[in-house]
């Protein structure tokens, strides 16, 4: 068995603005565990808001590798089981990981995820598309550049009805809206109103975590359905969300991968909430893994890679409105400068 890290700063199309900042470049892990003639292939976003860093990925993985090595030849749930108490505290870490062992336990299989999960692939949901945060000229000139039928607008500012009603004299798209948890509840209640009007399909994560008195309130009133984000990060968090959100967004990435993430669709089933799944800025190695899940979900946020200047992989692609997958087994992800 190998173990392969390889880093990159991914290059976006735009400057990308949400609440939390703006960045330019992504900087993602690919992790390659190799076994044999066979190689799956990882990815974890770093991120500074959540403290996660390439090297700090790289070192907690390291930190498992002998336990990876010794029983290479597990399910992927259970080298999850295995690596979880030394990863716990690096969800980022084990993501990659986790993902990477599912890729090459499929190639090993000589099956798709999908397959291997006993799913077809019937009824799909479709990715929007996310516009960040900028001025009303340059957010119409990005959705003038990808015309899509479903856009996700981050928002967060004291005009954001007034950007929503902007936009939408530019397309008869979908809107869901993304306030990063920027909004107060009685903002939220008010614009969910209008906002109603204006083609929006939802609100995601409107409030800040910790104000649950305020998401009471606007679980009672809003005239938009509610999903939960950042207060969605592990498993645990599920049934926490059900009193005060319509449906969850279920993040690999900081959930610890397909593992947890795939108990966490089959809990807010039972739980009677809708689902979605979403993407970090990451290439197609990791929108490629959420692409197996489709099956299973309510909603998508899978744009990731199409928001990239240039892509380092190839496998799941999502164009013409529709998400393609290719004649390969496991994620069916193929790094394009190490393959």
């Amino acid at each position: 068995m190998a173990l392969n890290f390889y880093p990159f700063d991914l290059e976006l199309k735009n400057t990308f603005t949400i609440s939390h900042g703006s960045r330019d470049f992504q900087p993602s892990l690919i992790v390659e565990i190799t076994e044999g003639e066979f190689s799956g292939y990882g990815e974890a976003a770093a991120t500074s808001y959540y403290g996660v860093s390439i090297d700090k990925m790289i070192a907690s993985i390291k930190e498992v590798e002998q336990i990876v090595r010794e029983n290479i030849q597990l399910s992927p749930e259970e080298l999850w089981e295995l690596t979880f108490p030394q990863l716990k505290n690096n969800p980022f870490a084990q993501c990659a990981l986790d993902i990477a062992m599912h890729d090459l336990h499929g190639k090993r299989n000589g099956q798709p995820l999908y397959k291997m999960w006993g799913l077809e692939l019937e009824n799909l949901p479709l990715t929007n598309y996310t516009i960040g945060i900028d001025s009303v000229e340059m957010m119409i000139q990005k959705m003038k550049e990808f015309p899509w039928p479903l856009y996700k607008i981050k928002l967060g500012t004291d005009e954001d009805v007034r950007i929503v009603k902007e936009l939408r004299k530019h397309t008869d798209a979908v809107f869901r809206l993304d306030a990063n948890a920027a909004w107060t509840a009685d903002q939220a209640i008010e614009n969910s109103y209008e906002l109603k009007d204006l083609g929006v399909e939802f609100l995601e994560q409107p409030l800040h975590p910790d104000d649950l008195d305020g998401m009471k309130r606007l679980y009672k009133d809003s005239a938009l359905p509610l999903i939960a984000d950042e207060s969605c990060i592990v498993e645990e968090d599920v049934k926490k969300c059900a009193p005060f959100f319509h449906g969850v967004n279920i993040k690999l990435t900081k959930c610890a991968g397909l593992t947890p993430g795939k108990r966490m669709v089959r809990e807010a089933r039972d739980l009677g909430l809708k689902v979605m799944v979403g993407c970090m800025t990451e290439s197609t190695v990791g929108i490629s893994a959420i692409a197996h899940l489709l099956p299973l979900l309510d909603y998508v946020d899978m744009d990731g890679a199409m928001l990239l200047k240039s892509d380092i992989a190839d496998g799941v692609k999502v164009y013409d409105k529709k998400v393609h997958f290719p004649d390969r087994n496991g994620t069916g992800a193929k790094l394009l400068k190490f393959s």
